[in-house]
């Protein structure tokens, strides 16, 4: 990648779980992910970082604030104008599709997935390492 803050990322997800997975996925990948469990506790971690994240991996359906509101409140914001942002979420009809895509996601993942996908969907974005 072309700078350092590219290989940084943050899964934003309510499911500890799914966070490990995800985390050691793009670990695997070559990225320092930090983790979220729910969007308005990633929008907290977002105002510490000193560079944003390349990569964001973010839930639909969690407490406090879901996915989409998240990608709403980013995308808001021209610091992150540049960051990637997935949804990965069990939401698989067309409607939800779409509207992740209006509010700013720049793909969808579905649940269950597997590190193939993700690295078919970083290559398809060129973030692959």
């Amino acid at each position: 990648m072309e700078n350092g803050n590219r290989s940084k990322a943050m899964i934003v997800d309510d499911s500890r779980a799914m966070r490990m997975i995800l985390r050691k996925m793009l670990g695997d990948l070559g990225y320092d992910a930090s983790e979220a469990a729910n969007g308005q506790e990633a929008l907290q971690r977002l105002a510490q970082e000193p560079t944003p994240p390349a990569l964001m991996f973010v839930d639909w359906n969690m407490p406090v604030m879901c996915g989409i509101d998240m990608v709403k409140a980013v995308r808001a914001d021209s610091r992150y104008a540049a960051s990637i942002l997935i949804m990965v979420t069990t939401e698989t009809d067309m409607q939800h599709i779409s509207q992740a895509l209006e509010a700013g996601a720049n793909e969808y993942v579905m649940k269950p997935f597997t590190k193939e996908a993700i690295e078919d969907k970083l290559r398809f974005l060129s973030l692959a390492q």
